[in-house]
């Protein structure tokens, strides 16, 4: 394959990613490492560097149009990201070293899993349009972690609360180790804690966790680029296409019901958490 066609695929894989990432709230990296590594024969910590690049060009391409719609909870995403970024770090460390140890296909397999964990809980609200009988808690009362928007869908505003801060906070940390160590950006974790425990509009989930993606992202790119698993080559064209795509579905998802963006959501996973899987263990 010649550089041109080489870059090429990788922008169209780009912009795949970046459009389904904004619309669910994971980033696009969920794409682009699975392809990468498959199609493109990168290696895991090579393809891990370039998810977060694409990361980070997802958060700051949909972050503007997210916080112009009110989607964005600004409040929220901050005081979760105590929890996020120590995790980040911790998780692209341990990637270094397990790469060292040449345990790669261990690292396949373990994200096949953590892409596949996210599905029962989503099937289970698949038909929820807004959450219903929300009480939130003391922290939650405390801090103001409550928001409005207007919902150009149903054409109503929409207010909501955070319900379970605790547990939530559990999650996020676990969600900065997956994005650190994977290179995910660990969505999957942000948007199952902002939605199944905190309860929030399943919009206000997607855009609040693009927002926190970038600053989680920015934290375990810099301990994969300090050892070298950062090629400008590989991360550069599909930082590009994830930017293109990334601003379409931002212009997107304020026009789309909740439930829509939750089952645009699960096949995605689905498929990707069975291919890496599958590449883990030796399978085509």
């Amino acid at each position: 394959m010649d550089l041109w066609a080489w870059v090429l695929l990788l922008g169209l894989t780009g912009i795949l990613a970046g459009l389904l990432g904004s619309l669910t709230g994971l980033g696009g990296a969920v794409v682009v490492i699975p392809v990468l590594i498959v199609g493109f024969g990168a290696s895991f910590p090579v393809a891990a560097g370039a998810g977060l690049i694409t990361i980070l060009v997802t958060s700051s391409t949909t972050g503007a149009t997210y916080v112009r719609d009110y989607l964005t909870d600004l409040r929220i995403g901050m005081f979760f990201e105590i929890a996020t970024v120590p995790g980040a770090i911790i998780g692209a460390s341990a990637t270094v070293l397990l790469t060292h140890a040449s345990l790669d296909d261990a690292l396949l397999v373990a994200l096949g899993i953590v892409l596949l964990a996210i599905i029962p809980g989503s099937l289970r609200r698949r038909n929820e349009e807004l959450p219903a009988g929300v009480v939130p808690d003391r922290r939650s009362q405390r801090l103001g972690l409550v928001g409005e928007y207007h919902d150009q869908a149903t054409d109503r505003d929409v207010r909501y609360a955070a319900a379970e801060t605790s547990p939530a906070l559990g999650v996020m940390f676990g969600a900065g180790i997956v994005s650190g160590m994977f290179g995910i950006g660990a969505g999957v974790f942000k948007v199952l804690a902002l939605d199944h425990y905190l309860r929030l509009p399943m919009k206000v989930s997607t855009a609040t966790s693009n927002f926190m993606m970038g600053v989680t992202a920015a934290a375990g790119a810099g301990v994969l680029l300090a050892a070298g698993y950062v090629n400008p080559l590989i991360a550069a064209p599909a930082a590009m296409g994830t930017a293109l795509g990334a601003y379409s579905g931002s212009r997107l998802l304020p026009g789309l019901r909740n439930r829509t963006v939750r089952l645009i959501l699960i096949p995605v996973v689905a498929v990707l958490g069975a291919e890496t899987i599958l590449r883990g263990v030796g399978l085509p």
